[in-house]
């Protein structure tokens, strides 16, 4: 019980910074492309407490986390609202709107891996704090993979319809409403982990640590 207090602690900020700056980042993204619908309804925000779905944020990853002994979590935030007939250039700009939630959680796990470095220069060896690094580049490259795979409504799904001719994108679009359960029997049969979120992971891991190299080196 006390190993899943601790593990509930570790993971939670992450999370929540996690969907909680990945829905700001659709809204902020839809706003500058021209539409205010997310504004008007007060979804513009780092207040985490307007993106959490009670169901889909809380009640699912707990009840996954406890039903396979923490093997196979699966959640989502509440939606931000996004009219892409407001959008100046539908069409274009909505695959800039979609991109902006992944690419939001890859600048985060960049985050906490320079977060990570700075707490082993300054040698501090809590526990707690270094799991809770670990725990940020970890889910956040998991946001930003996982979102991106090319099926509506996930926003890999929206950047596809942006980028295919407009008939073959309305044909494509209409999978949308089934697109979650395809997405999630996809999860449960093991292929969007095997053939999408590890090399996809892996390859995160792989541009982070190119990154932070450099800063490591200087620190030696």
């Amino acid at each position: 019980m006390n190993d899943l207090i601790q593990t509930v602690l570790i993971y939670a900020l992450p999370v929540l910074f996690s969907i909680t700056v990945h829905e700001a980042a659709h809204g902020y993204a839809a706003r500058y492309f021209g539409d205010y619908t997310a504004t008007m309804l007060g979804r513009v925000t780092l207040n985490p407490i307007k993106h959490i779905d009670p169901i889909g944020t809380i009640l699912m990853p707990l009840l996954l986390y406890f039903s396979t002994s923490g093997a196979f979590l699966f959640g989502y935030a509440k939606p931000v609202p996004v009219n892409f007939s407001h959008l100046r250039r539908p069409k274009r700009d909505m695959i800039w709107v979609a991109l902006a939630g992944p690419a939001s959680n890859f600048v985060q796990a960049i985050a906490w891996a320079l977060l990570l470095v700075v707490l082993v220069a300054t040698n501090v060896e809590e526990r707690f704090f270094m799991e809770m690094a670990r725990a940020g580049v970890l889910v956040n490259l998991v946001m930003w993979a996982f979102n991106l795979f090319p099926l509506p409504p996930l926003d890999g799904g929206r950047i596809l319809v942006g980028l295919l001719p407009t008939k073959a994108a309305i044909t494509f679009s209409r999978i949308e409403p089934y697109g979650f359960f395809i997405v999630l029997a996809l999860v449960l049969l093991g292929i969007v982990g095997t053939v999408w979120l590890r090399p996809l992971m892996d390859i995160g891991y792989s541009v982070i640590n190119t990154l932070i190299s450099p800063l490591l080196s200087a620190l030696q």
